[in-house]
């Protein structure tokens, strides 16, 4: 019995591992969001029918492969060790709400929408990028709370100054720090320049410096602090797989320290024969 176990774990495996199935998943996710975009146009109404029967499909192909990974496992819960498995198993799961029930057809919708994000754990490259942007948070949270001491600051003065300018976007420090971000993202900020220059002449510096500080310095730490974690992460993905400069380097560090240890060891075999 166990034999005949392994056996098929082995074909399971075999399976997961292979570059057509996980191409044929990546298609099949791909297929799932065309669904979910064609129900959002009033002429696929005639085919309702069809996509119902089209989504069905696919939830079950989305089970099947599901069972074939955990089954794949020496160990079921080695299964769940793995954030990405524990996700694509909670989509699955969440997939088999049927969408005939009126008062749950709304929420089977909105789950199978996030049936998307299977392709982030498919490809290794995404599951990267998106790991790298969670581990960048935490850094990034201190560049934004910076950011908002900047906005603070500027929003203060903004409104103490350009009030009798303009009393829409210069009335209180909430209004004026919702006029910077406007300015932040280039949304005509020049107009708001333009009125307030009428008045004060010298108020073009005033958002000039706030610009460089804000588009150009912030955002450039942003872009450094992710480029960093991405670039960590891309030396681990290489270590865990095995190829690339990371990889050899890691291999020959471990080299060097058996190498290191040996010597130790004959070192201490010489001294206790001397």
């Amino acid at each position: 019995m166990s034999a005949s176990f392994d056996t098929w774990r082995d074909r399971f495996e075999r399976l997961r591992a292979n570059k057509l199935f996980e191409t044929a998943v990546i298609a099949i996710i791909i297929l799932s969001a065309l669904l979910i975009g064609a129900k959002t146009y009033e002429e696929t109404s005639r085919f309702e029918q069809w996509l119902l029967v089209l989504d069905v499909a696919v939830t079950v192909f989305f089970l099947v492969e599901i069972l074939i990974r955990m089954a794949a496992e020496k160990r079921l819960r080695d299964f769940f060790r793995q954030g990405w498995n524990v996700f694509d198993f909670l989509i699955v799961t969440a997939s088999l709400i049927p969408l005939d029930d009126s008062e749950m057809v709304l929420l089977a919708r909105l789950l199978r929408i996030f049936r998307v994000l299977r392709l982030v754990s498919m490809i290794p490259e995404l599951r990267m990028l998106m790991a790298a942007l969670v581990k960048s948070i935490p850094r990034m949270g201190y560049v934004a709370l910076l950011m908002f001491i900047i906005f603070y600051i500027y929003a203060a003065i903004g409104s103490f100054l350009f009030a009798d300018v303009d009393d829409f976007l210069w009335r209180n420090i909430a209004t004026a720090m919702l006029t910077l971000f406007r300015i932040a993202t280039f949304e005509d900020w020049t107009d708001v320049m333009y009125a307030t220059q009428e008045v004060y002449a010298w108020s073009w510096l005033y958002y000039l410096t706030f610009i460089f500080l804000t588009a150009f310095i912030f955002l450039n730490m942003m872009i450094g602090i992710v480029l960093d974690v991405m670039q960590k992460e891309s030396v681990q993905m290489e270590i865990e797989s095995g190829e690339g400069e990371a990889a050899e380097l890691h291999g020959l560090r471990d080299d060097v320290r058996e190498l290191r240890e040996q010597l130790s060891r004959m070192e201490g075999l010489l001294e206790r024969r001397s």
